[in-house]
């Protein structure tokens, strides 16, 4: 009889910040129950990404193993936990389970692409216990910069596993429940932790955590001091942000005033779910423009800086009849995710050239974060006293140094990362397989494998440029007419003069040279066109574009 054994297995979020999807199963070795734990997406950029709309993780292993697969669950309703749900849900079809605000969200997305909501069931935190094959989940409070966020408690015959998901150590967090020490003291209590997957994003950070409540009082002061128009952003999904600045407004007499979609409905949602009372009344935009803008807060999406969004639109310009002018303020209370500094900094200097007052999240005055500190995971290792400490939810930089703070505390630790399949069964973690992970790309309404070349292809046109040639011949491959070229992309002038007509010039001389046996083989006309196109460019202007052949042949009636 074949053993049988626990494995760990993450497709996304181990070894990056974002789109976690993590595998864990129970069973023969191949032959393991498993469960999903998160679906979320990871956002593009234009250096990598470019015209990308969201990234999301590649789920072959799974697809081929999904007649294994007994349940997903989502720990919180951040879009990097639970963004892919609406787009990759179809390929899975297993029933999903969450806490009442994030499975309004996930209803949400599901109304969206006309999914069944029926398959997102609510869950209570624990007690309530979920059985999915062998497994037994039950959901535990945490504090987080988002509503019910929850680490997960699998019991499975070889052991307890916590999945922590994100969270922090706070005790007043405003909206959400606090962190409670007894609840993991007495899971540990309850049955011995063997193995603990641990949020890594900031171990860096070597002081204890702050309170989303220690920023309501700088808030309200720095509100309560400005004339003129007050637009502040945040995260959408920090329903606590979101409250701390409406409530700063409304003790400084100013109405309020949402903008960006995300954002009303977050609000929307976390009202719908009870865990957002007493938010201040807001007006509607096309009323805060006849407000006075010394009596106004805009809060506004974009915070990271997305080009789109109402932070963007009204570095620009207007943006729904409002627009900012000297002397307003616009607070960041929020962080700046690596990689999107240059798009927050084109905000920033924009509003700078408006001579608008920017205030962002340097010191931490109007900005604390939602992941826990190094002083604050300790804390959580020697609560729960596991077995084994998995980082996750970070790069490679945060797991390792995580890994190596759980084995100075004399935890058997190891740096797993997207696409290895541990064995949890032993005494250590075990390596026992590395799985092919990929991305997805949401390109507008397709997704697009990262095998596909879609996104390599828009890269290399847009560093090299792109010319089209046409060439026509008849059914006896003579050239009709003249070859010609459109050009996009690349400088019109060329060393020799406008660069189509030097190429179209070439391109004329070697195929009133050419024999008949290149002339009748679309390949080796092909592969001769581009050549020479590029071997001007190269030439004429220094650049290597990419060469599209078109060649008609006209056959005779």
């Amino acid at each position: 009889m074949t053993a049988n054994r626990l494995i760990y297995l993450p497709l996304g979020g181990a070894g990056e910040i974002g789109m976690n999807a993590y595998v864990y199963g129970y069973g023969p070795a191949g032959k393991e129950r498993l469960i999903l734990v998160d679906l979320g997406v990871t956002f593009p950029d234009m250096d990598t990404t470019p015209g990308v709309d969201l990234i999301l993780p590649d789920l072959g292993w799974l697809e081929d193993n999904l007649d294994r697969l007994e349940a997903i669950f989502i720990t919180h309703a951040h879009e990097d936990h639970i963004g892919a749900l609406g787009h990759l849900w179809p390929r899975l079809q297993k029933p999903v389970y969450a806490r009442r605000f994030t499975a309004t969200v996930g209803r949400l997305k599901f109304e969206e692409h006309g999914l069944p909501v029926e398959m997102i069931r609510t869950v209570l935190p624990r007690p309530e216990t979920v059985t999915a094959g062998p497994f037994k989940v039950q959901f535990v409070p945490v504090s987080h910069s988002i509503p019910e966020s929850a680490a997960l408690v699998i019991d499975t015959p070889a052991g307890r596993i916590v999945h922590s998901g994100d969270f922090k150590l706070d005790h007043n967090p405003v909206v959400g429940e606090p962190w409670e020490d007894g609840r993991f003291t007495e899971l540990a209590a309850e049955r011995p932790i063997k193995a603990l997957m641990c949020d890594s994003t900031n171990v860096f950070s070597l002081h204890p955590g702050r309170s989303e409540s220690s920023i309501r009082e700088p808030i309200r002061d720095l509100v309560a001091g400005r004339g003129g128009l007050v637009v502040a952003t945040t995260f959408a999904s920090n329903v606590a942000r979101l409250k701390t600045l409406a409530e700063a407004a409304r003790a400084a007499d100013r109405s309020i005033c949402l903008m960006g979609r995300a954002m009303k409905r977050m609000v929307a949602a976390a009202e719908q779910a009870g865990v957002l009372t007493d938010f201040p009344r807001t007006v509607a935009p096309e009323d805060a423009a006849d407000i006075p803008r010394g009596n106004l807060m805009l809060i506004v999406t974009g915070s990271q800086g997305e080009r789109r969004a109402a932070s963007a639109q009204l570095s620009r310009g207007k943006y729904l009849g409002m627009e900012m002018k000297q002397g307003d303020l616009f607070l960041f209370s929020s962080k700046t995710i690596p990689g999107n500094e240059r798009d927050v900094l084109r905000i920033v200097n924009n509003f700078s050239e408006m001579g608008v007052d920017v205030m962002d999240d340097a010191g931490g005055k109007y900005h604390v974060s939602g992941h826990a500190n190094r002083p604050d995971l300790e804390h959580v290792h020697r609560l729960l006293v596991p077995d084994m400490l998995i980082p996750m939810h970070g790069e490679h930089r945060h797991l390792r140094e995580h890994a190596r703070i759980g084995a100075e505390a004399g935890i058997s630790t190891a740096v797993v990362t997207n696409g290895m399949m541990v064995d949890l069964s032993g005494e250590a973690p075990t390596v026992v397989g590395h799985i092919e992970t990929g991305r997805l790309y949401l390109d507008g309404s397709s997704l697009v494998g990262a095998l596909e070349g879609v996104i390599r292809d828009r890269i290399r046109m847009a560093l090299n440029g792109h010319v089209m040639v046409t060439v026509i011949l008849d059914d006896d491959a003579e050239v009709l007419g003249d070859a010609w070229v459109e050009i996009m992309g690349l400088s019109t002038k060329g060393r020799s003069g406008p660069l189509a007509e030097t190429m179209e010039a070439d391109l004329a001389e070697f195929l009133n040279g050419a024999g008949r046996k290149i002339l009748r083989d679309d390949d080796k006309l092909d592969e001769a066109l581009r050549r020479i196109v590029r071997q001007v460019a190269m030439e004429e202007i220094g650049k290597k574009p990419e060469v599209t052949v078109v060649v008609s042949r006209l056959m005779a009636e």
